[in-house]
């Protein structure tokens, strides 16, 4: 049986770097402003950032053990950070462990992956390679999930374990946009599919009384918006059973969490679209760098035929051209209105690292067959059934 204090790993120095680990989430809450400053001095993506990864520790995992790597030079500067957790899974009678990056779960964490300081992500991300295969007997799986595809990490893991099992598989398409610096909205806007139903439908709003659009950044200020965000969310997928991205309390409790840190960062936009004293439509966004994040919306079913939610979305291009940002990131999913809005994409995969026997490949194959068995039953089943089940999970999974 693995035990949880055989997962720490024996500091080591892999050429000029010192490969540590913090397992305890009081370390982690002392480690803001020293992770900020690497994320700063990093290519890595927005959900890599302290302010989502110890929110989700303290709201949805507490339960999980961080085991975060650290890489740090011969002055003792941090350059790189791998946050991963660990947990014992037990499956069908049969304990796993399982190693997996903080915030893989339940919150929609695309772009997942080491923060490595620009320059020296080569280094860092071979130094916690090794130092994954040193520590590879107390533990059975190594499953990181929703790296970008032309992640280094996925590369350095297939080279640093030639003996076990490195599978990769797709994950997500991301559907976004890139911007001429000083392009005008106008310009973005004839090279879309939404431009003449965007104008025609801004004009009959903006004759509407108290129509406004509000955005918040202040941490002082977001608890009414957050609220209005919440119910529009989940007015917009009453319908279908709920929604897939924030489920119950204890995820709205993590993105009061996430928003508030974020917000002292500088990092929140938070629009939300009124008529009056009444809020029809809300946008939640992250500026990380140069990029708008669309992360997540929601808007009042009753105002759906007049499009609040579209001009609410084009809204948001306009104030990131305004703002100097190159790119529009819709994050996961191909729904119709994200292609109207853009031309590029990028993927996601995850990478799965296992012995060929063992406790490892007996949980892949487990997870396997029952995705084939889901497979079929949807195969066999009428679809209005499929969707009631789905619903029905859905439902679930908010209480």
């Amino acid at each position: 049986m693995i035990r949880e204090s055989e997962v720490t790993p024996e500091p080591q120095l892999s050429q000029w770097l010192r490969v540590d680990v913090v397992h305890e989430l009081s370390t982690l809450a002392r480690m803001r402003a020293e992770w900020d400053a690497l994320l700063d001095a990093s290519d890595a993506g927005p959900f890599n950032a302290w302010e989502w990864l110890y929110p989700w520790c303290r709201r949805i995992a507490p339960d999980r053990r961080p085991l975060i790597f650290t890489a740090r030079d011969r002055t003792g500067a941090l350059v790189g950070l791998m946050p991963l957790g660990f947990e014992l899974r037990r499956v069908m009678g049969r304990l796993v462990g399982r190693l997996a990056f903080l915030g893989e779960t339940h919150i929609g964490s695309d772009y997942l992956d080491v923060v490595a300081r620009r320059g020296q992500e080569e280094a860092v991300t071979r130094a916690f390679a090794n130092a994954l295969r040193e520590t590879h007997g107390s533990w059975d799986v190594l499953d990181l999930t929703d790296l970008r595809e032309d992640s280094l990490t996925v590369k350095v893991l297939r080279e640093t374990f030639p003996d076990l099992e490195v599978g990769v598989t797709d994950r997500y398409v991301c559907p976004y946009e890139t911007f001429t610096p000083g392009e005008p909205f106008d310009a973005f806007l004839k090279r879309t599919g939404r431009r003449d139903n965007y104008l025609r439908r801004r004009k009959w709003l903006e004759k509407q009384e108290g129509y406004r659009i509000e955005r918040t950044e202040a941490p002082g200020a977001l608890a009414a918006p957050m609220t209005d965000f919440f119910r529009l969310h989940a007015a917009r997928w009453a319908a279908d059973g709920g929604s897939q991205g924030i489920k119950g309390k204890g995820v709205e409790s993590f993105h009061r969490d996430a928003t508030q840190l974020l917000a002292e960062r500088g990092r929140l936009r938070l629009y939300t679209m009124k008529v009056g004293s009444q809020a029809v439509a809300s946008v939640y966004g992250i500026v990380h760098r140069d990029t708008f994040i669309y992360f997540q919306s929601g808007y009042d079913p009753a105002w759906r035929n007049k499009s609040v939610g579209l001009v609410l979305v084009g809204e948001t291009f306009k104030d990131a051209l305004e703002a100097g940002l190159t790119e529009y990131d819709f994050l996961r999913g191909t729904e119709t209105y994200k292609s109207d809005w853009t031309t590029k994409q990028r993927r996601t995969v995850s990478v799965r690292v296992h012995a060929s026997t063992g406790a490892g490949a007996w949980f892949t194959r487990h997870e396997s067959a029952a995705r084939s068995a889901r497979e079929v039953l949807k195969r066999v089943l009428p679809e209005d059934t499929v969707e009631r089940i789905r619903r029905l999970r859905r439902r679930r999974a908010a209480v």
